[in-house]
């Protein structure tokens, strides 16, 4: 289960992001970078930032640690910004925070190296979950005390935004030319053979039993929240059962 924390103070904007991310103080003495319900992407991306980021730490890949943040629109009332004022006012209750990581640098592929057997895991890992948003472009990876840490993953699991044709994006190649560990991702054959037996059944109804109800809930063609996380588990199966047609 995510932990759940209160949001305190918001402290500032991160407007590198489309969906406009603040960073947040809680209530734990934490500090988190926030993504808002109320943000024009909708809730799907949250969604999607606790599938991919729990799945990929589950399978040992380095996520920050993620959490609910309760955000009371009342904080909203002292910012000067009239974007972030809305954006609080529409996002009560239950939005996602990640850790935040003080100091931390972005990954640029031209100066920093990465360890070929990560890479190779990051880059399969990435096509099973459709991720389309770590291009060299946007590599959306930190350096850490060193250390490499996959962030934003909200533009992973695309089929989720037309359950319609979900079964046939099952099979879908994924696009690794630009894919930013690419040069790096020296031993592929052997991270498909290490990560794909561990994506269970089991392992996936784990991790999607920890998206809330709310972002699951009035889901066109679903009766209920258990009903799109049974969706999500069927649909990851498949997909790992057909990688056949996608590894990259």
């Amino acid at each position: 289960m995510l932990r759940t924390v209160t949001a305190t103070r918001y402290v500032m904007p991160l407007r590198e992001g489309g969906s406009l991310p603040g960073l947040m103080e809680c209530d734990d003495l934490g500090t988190y970078v926030v993504k808002f319900v109320g943000a024009g992407q909708g809730r799907k991306v949250l969604v999607a930032e606790v599938l991919v980021g729990e799945l990929g730490r589950a399978l040992g890949l380095p996520v920050p640690e993620l959490v609910l943040v309760e955000v009371d629109p009342v904080l909203g009332r002292a910012e000067p910004d009239e974007e972030v004022q809305d954006l609080l006012r529409a996002s009560p209750g239950l939005n996602l925070g990640t850790d935040y990581l003080p100091g931390s640098l972005g990954f640029d592929p031209n100066a920093h190296a990465v360890d070929p057997h990560l890479a190779s895991r990051v880059l399969w890992f990435d096509a099973l979950v459709g991720n389309v948003d770590r291009s060299w472009r946007n590599p959306n990876l930190l350096l850490w005390h060193r250390e490499l840490w996959l962030i934003d993953h909200g533009a992973s699991l695309v089929f989720h935004h037309d359950w319609a044709r979900a079964a046939s994006a099952a099979e879908k190649p994924y696009t690794a030319a630009d894919h930013v560990l690419l040069p790096a991702a020296l031993h592929r054959q052997e991270a498909a053979a290490e990560l794909a037996p561990r994506v269970t059944r089991e392992l996936l109804e784990a991790v999607v039993s920890l998206v809330p109800d709310v972002w699951l809930e009035a889901e066109p063609g679903f009766d209920d929240p258990d009903a799109v996380r049974a969706g999500y588990v069927d649909h990851l199966l498949r997909r790992v059962e057909a990688r056949g047609s996608w590894q990259p």
